[in-house]
Order: C-alpha cells, then structure tokens, then sequence
C-alpha cells in the first residue's frame, strides 16, 4: 500500500494584537505596524489539517473524516473562534500571537488526538489573510 494524505478546510474568526510590553508603542508600530493596534484586530482564518497514512484495508480511511473534523472542532475551532487570542486562549496564553506561533501551538493540540485516531499529523497551513499564511510540518519538514 502506499501512504495517502487528506487534508480538512475549517475556518474561524478571531482578534489578536501583535505587542510586545517591553517595547515602546512606537517601536510596536515600527515593527507590527497596524498589527499593534491598541483596540485588536481580527482576521478570518482558514486551517487546513493534512494528515498521512496507510488506508485502512476494511474502510479505505486513512482517518475517519467524522473523527479529524470532531478533533479539529473541539481542539482549534472551539477554543479560538470568535475569540481574542491574546485573553481568551489557554494555549496561546503569554504568547506573542503571530500565525506562526499560533499554528505551532494548534499543532500541539491536535497532534495526539489525531495519532490516537490513527493518523498521523504532517501539515497544517494557517491563512491570516487571503495573501499571508503559514505552513508547519511540526519540524519534519518536507525539504
């Protein structure tokens, strides 16, 4: 057999600032530019979750499809949808909350849940914008 990967679209909606609190707001601005806005910001994120595996010889699934979409809505849509990232998130708390920070901390989230499915995780890309996103190999980096 060889391995297949499947990938899940989700989307969710959520506020963040990008700030340092040991920097002045000027050099917040210079660096985060409208990213550091005092009032937040917000984005509508995609996800995509790909996942690697043999298929199954009963069911053709390399993960059940049910099982990905109930992890990623319990463990990433749940938690950060409609939320601020810099309060609101356990997981992302004392973190600076780029896209990348916060597709590292969804990566550790939804790893184990998705290994005990029988999948294993290998990428996920986190779209900020319809121009900027962030793909993460969770460090098994493909290149």
């Amino acid at each position: 057999m060889k391995t297949v990967y499947i990938t899940r679209r989700e989307h969710f909606n959520a506020a963040h600032k990008l700030w340092r609190e040991d920097w002045s707001e000027e050099k917040n601005y210079d660096v985060f530019g409208k990213c550091s806005n005092k009032n937040w910001h917000g984005h509508n994120y995609t996800i995509f979750v790909t996942v690697k595996g043999l298929p199954s010889v009963e069911t053709g699934f390399v993960i059940d499809l049910k099982d990905l979409s109930t992890i990623i809505k319990e463990r990433v849509i749940e938690p950060l949808d409609h939320k601020n990232l810099n309060l609101d998130v356990p997981f992302l708390s004392g973190l600076l909350a780029s896209t990348e920070n916060i597709v590292i901390k969804i990566w550790e989230e939804i790893e184990g849940p998705i290994q005990e499915a029988g999948g294993k995780l290998c990428h996920i890309r986190l779209e900020e914008t319809e121009n900027n996103y962030v793909d993460y190999y969770g460090g098994n980096e493909p290149f």
